[in-house]
């Protein structure tokens, strides 16, 4: 909702509604479309985790700011390419790659949450006294900070 303009990243109703993703749909950083056990699909065997859903959650958290929590949804993200940077359409139980390949949309949704990411941790860089940013290249003396 916030992509498109119907709501604020930070507005009280799509936090409560990321909240509720988080809850339903979120098994350690990685989404599901749906949850099939409250709307069976009548397919066969179990469903993935979604990749472009992962990544648009990745980007709806990072402009929310909830930063810390974007960060480690799409470094593990990265972590399930193959070998050239790749994805499926799913990732399995076991962390296998699932269903199209390679998956277009997926690709589209991971650049879209790299940007959106990049972007709010350079604003998180710039606000005075705020620590969510990137870490600091080290100085000439090889000493981080400063």
């Amino acid at each position: 909702m916030p992509r498109v303009g119907f709501l604020s990243p930070r507005d009280p109703a799509w936090l409560t509604t990321l909240d509720a993703m988080d809850q339903e749909l979120v098994s350690d950083s990685l989404v599901y479309r749906y949850d099939p056990a409250a709307s069976p699909d009548g397919l066969r065997g179990s469903e993935g985790t979604f990749n472009l859903c992962s990544f648009l959650y990745v980007e709806a958290l990072a402009r929310s700011g909830r930063l810390h929590q974007a960060r480690y949804a799409f470094d593990k993200m990265l972590t399930y390419a193959n070998h050239v940077g790749l994805f499926a359409e799913e990732i399995g139980p076991s962390g296998e790659q699932l269903g199209n390949f390679p998956q277009a949309f997926t690709h589209l949704a991971l650049v879209a949450a790299a940007m959106a990411l990049d972007e709010q941790l350079d604003e998180a860089e710039t606000r005075p006294g705020a620590g969510a940013g990137r870490p600091r290249p080290p100085t000439r003396g090889g000493e981080a900070g400063g």
